[in-house]
Parts: C-alpha cells; structure tokens; sequence
C-alpha cells in the first residue's frame, strides 16, 4: 500500500491497524504520543486521494461540534 508522508515514526501501528481492521485506508494521528506527535497514512490509491475532501469534511464536523457545546 502507499504511504505518502514517507517512512514515519507511527508507520508500524497504522500498518498494524490496516492488516487487522481489512479497511481501505488508515489515517493515524498521535498527540504527544511516546515518540512525539506524528501521523501515517496507509491504504488504497483511492482512498488516499479522497483524503483532503475527507479531512476537510472532519474538521467542518468537529468545529461545528465545538461551537454547539
């Protein structure tokens, strides 16, 4: 599967996550995790591509979310 963000520090877990959940993607996002912030992307050349639009769909969501609370 393609990586676009070359090899990252959280690689081997989103790979893990892709292997063990048959998903069409993974998008992997760590917050000061044990080895600093970071993110990997794995998955279908599909998928991957529809990323930005999707990404964009996720924060309109959570800002949404925000502002109702």
């Amino acid at each position: 599967m393609p990586n676009f963000n070359g090899a990252g520090k959280y690689d081997p877990e989103c790979q893990k996550v892709f292997d063990e959940t048959s998903a069409r993607g993974v998008v992997l996002l760590v917050i000061d995790g044990d080895r600093g912030a970071g993110f990997s992307v794995t998955g279908e050349l599909d998928v991957i591509h529809a990323l930005p639009e999707m990404l964009e769909q996720m924060a309109r969501e959570i800002r949404a979310q925000r502002s109702d609370a």
